[in-house]
């Protein structure tokens, strides 16, 4: 039970629990779904009050709790994100001057933030609030005080590319080739190997031609909202070797690239502006992970200069907190980095033009082919 008098991240209760601020708690929807009872007490068992992203929560920290972090009792403790959230707030802001960017000199709403990892966040704000078909949100001061934020998501992105990588017959082979060369893992020598496979010359993207994914194993996040979706590939044969592997490994990252360019089109569709994208989690240190997802949306990403992007979220909640910055605002522009900038390759627009062509149609025939299952 959550005592009434105990603060709640403003972060969790909004995208969470439908809390709506400044309003509060909507009781017409506990009392819809029968949960009448968390309306006793004003609201004792979930809390009646919140906290904003980065204020100071009571006389920081206790004794307890600062011998078991070796820390200073007293150190200011700020009210906390959701993990992927404050990965968003650890990038989203940083000063991009001199880096040739879309977004500079522009506000920080034409900026995305993408957190991937297991599965990917995909977070942008706005002044206003946006509807997006799909996507959720608009949730108010969830991220960035006083503005608006629009969650999309891919439900498996790490989590795909080991289950299609780990499930091929080749796979035992691709381990043995990786044991004998120091300082490789998986993902690093297949980025390799299709480099080797590439004409002179020529973009390792043009190898996905002939192979297309839905990377929906897991059911569509966004911007479809369908849990039902599952995975198709297009142009398979029977061989069985690294190189086949390592294609189908090349479309799953394209096929997961291709849903971030999909969710993108939602947001714009509503009102978004976006121009670059920011990336942290995981995915961001394969390299061809991040050129693809440039190549196939045709937008700059941008990396953040410490990889742990979550943490530079974490420690800016904690700045505000101890009052080295006024605002939250302030101190992502003094305390997020740029890293490095991966430009999109503009001789592949036409390619993956005619690739996200390909992607929508699978999207279609699935839905055409439930329909004929469906029929009595």
């Amino acid at each position: 039970m959550c005592s009434p008098c105990f603060p709640r991240s403003l972060c969790t209760v909004v995208c969470k629990w439908m809390y709506c601020p400044p309003d509060g708690w909507d009781e017409s929807f506990w009392t819809s779904i029968g949960l009448e009872d968390l309306l006793e007490n004003n609201f004792s068992k979930i809390g009646s009050k919140t906290s904003a992203p980065g204020s100071p929560l009571g006389d920081g920290l206790t004794q307890e709790a600062a011998a078991e972090l070796g820390l200073n009792p007293g150190t200011a403790v700020g009210s906390s994100l959701i993990d992927a959230h404050a990965g968003g707030l650890g990038m989203i802001g940083a000063d991009v001057k001199g880096f040739n960017l879309p977004c500079e000199d522009q506000p920080i709403t034409s900026r995305l933030a993408m957190i991937c990892g297991t599965s990917t966040c995909h977070m942008a704000i706005s002044q206003q609030p946006l509807f997006v078909p799909g996507v959720w949100g608009p949730y108010l001061s969830s991220m960035v005080p006083d503005m608006w934020l629009n969650e999309g998501g891919q439900s498996a992105t790490g989590r795909l590319l080991d289950h299609v990588v780990k499930s091929h017959a080749a796979y035992p082979q691709l381990q043995e080739q990786v044991q004998r060369r120091l300082g490789e893992n998986v993902y690093s020598y297949l980025n390799s190997h299709l480099s080797s496979m590439a004409n002179s010359g020529s973009a390792v993207d043009l190898l996905g031609s002939g192979l297309h994914m839905w990377p929906d194993f897991h059911g569509n996040r966004s911007p479809l909202a369908d849990s039902t979706l599952k995975g198709m590939v297009v142009g398979l044969s029977v061989s069985q070797t690294i190189e086949d592997l390592a294609l189908l490994y090349l479309s799953t990252i394209q096929a997961l690239a291709l849903g971030t360019r999909h969710i993108l089109e939602a947001m714009k569709d509503a009102g978004h502006d976006i121009r670059t994208i920011f990336l942290c989690g995981g995915l961001s240190k394969n390299a061809l992970f991040v050129q693809i997802h440039a190549n196939a949306t045709g937008l700059p990403v941008v990396l953040p200069d410490q990889t742990e992007a979550v943490l530079i979220g974490a420690a800016i909640l904690g700045a505000c907190a101890s009052q080295d910055f006024g605002s939250v605002q302030e101190a992502i522009e003094k305390m997020a980095k740029v890293g490095k900038v991966v430009q999109p390759d503009v001789n592949l627009q036409s390619f993956y033009n005619r690739k996200y062509e390909v992607f929508l149609r699978l999207f279609v025939h699935q839905r055409e082919y439930q329909a004929i299952m469906d029929q009595r």
